[in-house]
Formats: C-alpha cells, structure tokens, sequence
C-alpha cells in the first residue's frame, strides 16, 4: 500500500441520515473529503463545509487515498462498486475501500476478493448508534477484512467511531452487523411492549421509562428511542426500510445455518407489515405507533 498523509483525501458515497454526519466528521478532523450525489441540492450543506461535489462515482474517486461509502441496499452497494464506471474500475491502485452498508456477507466477500485483483484494499464496515451516534462520532465499527488493512484505516475510523473491532475476514464484519440487528429487533419488541403495558395500566409511561431505563431492563433503544415514541416523534434515525432489509437479510443467513430464530422472525413480521402499511420512511421506533393501532 502507498504511505498516507495525516490528512487524507477521502471520496464519501451516500450522504444520507448517516452519511451526511459522518462527512461532517472527516471535515472537522481535517480531511478532505470528495461527495457524490445525484442531486448537487441534497448536498449542499456538505458543499458549504468544504465537501467537494462531484456528478460521477468515477469523478469522485478518483486520485484519493480512500473510498468510503454508506449506501441503502445489497443491489446498490453492487451498482456503485461492479458498475462499468463504479468504484472497482475507476479506483487507482492501492486506494483504500471501505463499505459501510449494513449488507450481504456474501457480497462483502465478493467485492474484496474483486478489490484485490485489481490491487485494491476493501474492508466491510458496518456501523451501528444510528443518527445520534454518526453526530456524535460515537459509533460502534464492525469491520472485516486483513488485518493490516484494518490496522491502517484505524485512525479513520476513529474519526467516526469509539468502538473499532475486527471480527475477521472479509464478510466478518457483516456477520456482526446482523447479530447487533438481531439484537435490535427483539429488544424493541420489547421496549414498545412495555409501553404499551403501562399506557394501557394507566400508568404515566413516563415515569416508567424513568424507573427502567437504568435498571436490568436498561438498553440503547430504552435509553434513545422510547423517549421518541412517548413524544410522537417518527422522524427517522433508522428507517424501517432498511431496518427490514437487515431483516431479512439475517434470517437468510440463519437458514443457511439452520438456526431457527423465533425472536427475530417475529420482530420482521411486525416491521414487513409497517412497510406493508407504507410506514417504511419512518423511523423504526414507529414500531410503538404501529402496536397503539392494533394493541
């Protein structure tokens, strides 16, 4: 790999809820950093910051020391990295690439194999903390790939994130997305169930939340999202969408393994219908919302 500069100069694809705040942190650390969008108006916050805008993937990638991206979907991941002017065929060699999407582990082993033909060097990143964490830069980093790689991207990531684990080759870090999702899932099953329980007591879930939170039934969701559902607040951090994408994801990997997972199966049950209902651009703690209209 070529030497790099304190200061990098990073191409970031998919400036979204999480994207956008993660660009922002490899500003203020000094970087500069390359965007793609669509639309130059979606950006144009980043631009004021000192982002610079470019019309193409092959234009934004080109002569950096790193690529990162944070897409929605597999199918998009697999668009801007296999396409004819995608990240695989318009990066320099030795560049840098790390895909943040939470994805398939099997196209994560895919693309790295393919950046490795092309004497390119790809992690699979996926993050977890949501909105509040990407602004934060208190994310948790799940990474796969060589270790080496890992070890040299380190400081980057710690513009981003205060949890950096390497879980092993490439894949790897996929494999942990889908378990912290797994986890998810039946934790705010959970969290809304409680809720409920207490609305319909005629408890103030106010107070109860207050009481829980820093007890044994205390978690991230608790802590950040129920505080969201008590107040009507749907925007999202996460959005179910791709909250059911992660899904059903994870229960593919879990046939593979012939590991039944009822907790999970049910948690995507509850959000394929939110997404069946067109609440799929919500936030995934409108899972309290969607419980009040039948529960």
């Amino acid at each position: 790999m070529r030497g790099r500069n304190p200061y990098m100069n990073i191409a970031f694809i998919g400036t979204g809820v999480m994207g956008r705040s993660m660009v922002r942190n490899l500003l203020k650390e000094g970087h500069t950093v390359q965007i793609y969008t669509r639309t130059k108006t979606k950006a144009a916050s980043l631009i004021e910051e000192g982002a610079e805008w470019h019309d193409s993937v092959k234009q934004c990638v080109r002569k950096v020391d790193a690529v990162m991206t944070m897409l929605g979907y597999p199918e998009d991941v697999r668009d801007v990295y296999q396409g004819k002017q995608g990240i695989l065929q318009s990066s320099s060699k030795g560049t840098l690439l790390i895909d943040f999407t939470t994805s398939s582990p099997t196209l994560a082993t895919q693309l790295a194999e393919e950046a490795e033909d092309k004497k390119l060097h790809m992690l699979d990143a996926p993050v977890s903390g949501g909105d509040i964490g990407a602004q934060n830069g208190t994310l948790s980093i799940m990474v796969g790939g060589k270790a080496a790689t890992v070890e040299e991207v380190r400081p980057l990531f710690e513009c981003l994130g205060t949890q950096v684990v390497h879980h092993g080759p490439s894949g790897a870090g996929q494999l942990a997305k889908l378990s912290n999702q797994i986890a998810i899932a039946s934790n705010m099953m959970g969290v809304v169930e409680a809720l409920r329980f207490a609305e319909v007591s005629r408890l103030d879930p106010q107070k109860v939340l207050q009481s829980i939170q820093g007890g044994a039934a205390g978690s991230w969701s608790l802590t950040n999202l129920a505080p969201r559902m008590l107040a009507n607040d749907t925007a999202p951090g996460f959005y179910v969408e791709h909250f059911v994408k992660d899904l059903r994801i994870a229960l593919e990997e879990a046939k593979k393994l012939d590991l039944p997972l009822p907790g999970l199966q049910k948690a995507a049950e509850l959000y394929e219908g939110m997404l069946h209902d067109s609440m799929g651009q919500l936030g995934t703690q409108a899972l309290y919302v969607y419980y009040q209209n039948f529960s």
